[in-house]
């Protein structure tokens, strides 16, 4: 390799990996509140909190990498034409379309990486997350009620409150139920109660409480009872039938077999973030160019608002297609093949020398 393509393929991958980890550590504090959120809201168990977190993480790399190595780019020439590297490298024959073999050396791997976790290991992630919720979900029948919360049932009729816990979920303490009709109310209070399973049906036997039950807004009958024992229905959990069905959730193979319109625009959002990458990838160089002793950041602010509209026009395109607003056949290809085609004109345009103003002949 020659001397120029190693020093221009140090500069470009040793600013793609400083940005690459700023961007992965902004990202992992975001991914880390939503699984805290998810766990607190019953979803997720609490011991899968790092498997969450990971999984959560390879499924958001499609997002991430374009954006790390468009950023790379543009501060790595930015800092070539600030140092007044590139003014050099012009005047001995050496342009932008020079740069092309080693700028491809590394963006050409970055998008075979871009494309194994888009169509492989994201829809692996998520299934295997899914799988895992599943399977705790499975071990503890109660899964879903936490101590000292109110928990919604099923349908939004009411809410569940527990005191207290065993280890295993399968024992309470000093529970409180509240239930709604169209009229009717229903207020079941229990000192301890027993988690069991029927097929796919979770119950909570209560034993030894009150239960009160009267009219929602006004009038007197009301009744009061106490009980040795009563089961309570708990929330169904989501159906492996449901999650299996799921295209965030199927394989790339999968997807190719089935005829839905979600499962095509699934499809669609798959393939999308590679080519994108590519595309922010060209445009980087002609964004970066800048006069000597210029500020790059201006460049940089661009370059993100690009990938911001990228981005945002992807997921709404794919959205677009799962509710068939837009025809299957054009899937994203009106804004990839556009963008792909912009980065590699303004790429091969950028230091072309511009033909000189002719002046007009002036009439004697």
């Amino acid at each position: 390799m020659p001397l120029l393509d190693r020093y221009l393929l140090r500069e470009f991958g040793q600013a793609t990996f400083a940005a690459l980890v700023v961007l992965l550590m902004v990202s992992l504090g975001g991914l880390f509140a939503n699984v805290l959120a998810q766990i607190a809201s019953g979803r997720v168990p609490a011991a899968l909190m790092l498997s969450q977190l990971g999984l959560q993480t390879v499924r958001y790399l499609p997002l991430i990498l374009p954006l790390g190595l468009m950023l790379g780019l543009l501060l790595a020439v930015g800092r070539l034409y600030r140092d007044a590297e590139m003014p050099v490298f012009g005047s001995i024959g050496v342009g932008p379309r020079r740069m092309l073999r080693p700028l491809m050396l590394l963006v050409l791997p970055v998008v075979g990486v871009i494309a194994a976790i888009s169509l492989w290991l994201g829809p692996l992630a998520k299934a295997t997350s899914v799988a895992l919720i599943a399977e705790s979900n499975r071990n503890v029948l109660v899964a879903g009620l936490q101590a000292g919360r109110f928990t919604e049932l099923p349908g939004g009729g009411g809410v569940v409150y527990v005191g207290s816990m065993s280890t295993d979920g399968k024992r309470m303490d000093r529970i409180f139920v509240y239930r709604q009709s169209s009229d009717r109310l229903d207020v079941t209070t229990a000192h301890t109660a027993v988690a069991s399973q029927d097929g796919e049906d979770r119950y909570l036997r209560l034993q030894d409480g009150f239960r009160v039950e009267g009219p929602r807004t006004s009038g007197r009958d009301f009744r009061l009872m106490r009980y040795a024992a009563n089961d309570l229905m708990l929330p169904r959990r989501q159906s492996d039938d449901d999650a299996a069905h799921d295209p965030e959730a199927m394989s790339t193979p999968a997807l190719l077999r089935e005829p839905g319109p979600e499962a095509r625009a699934q499809l669609h959002y798959r393939i999308a973030p590679p080519l994108l990458a590519l595309a922010f990838a060209l445009l980087a160089v002609p964004l970066a160019r800048s006069p000597p002793r210029q500020s790059r950041y201006g460049r940089v602010l661009l370059g993100f608002l690009a990938y911001l509209v990228g981005m945002n026009l992807t997921m709404l395109g794919t959205d677009w297609l799962a509710a068939g607003k837009l025809p299957m056949a054009a899937g994203l290809w009106w804004l990839v093949l556009p963008l792909l085609a912009l980065g590699a004109w303004m790429y091969f345009n950028d230091g072309r020398p511009r033909q000189p103003l002719r002046a007009p002949w002036r009439q004697a």
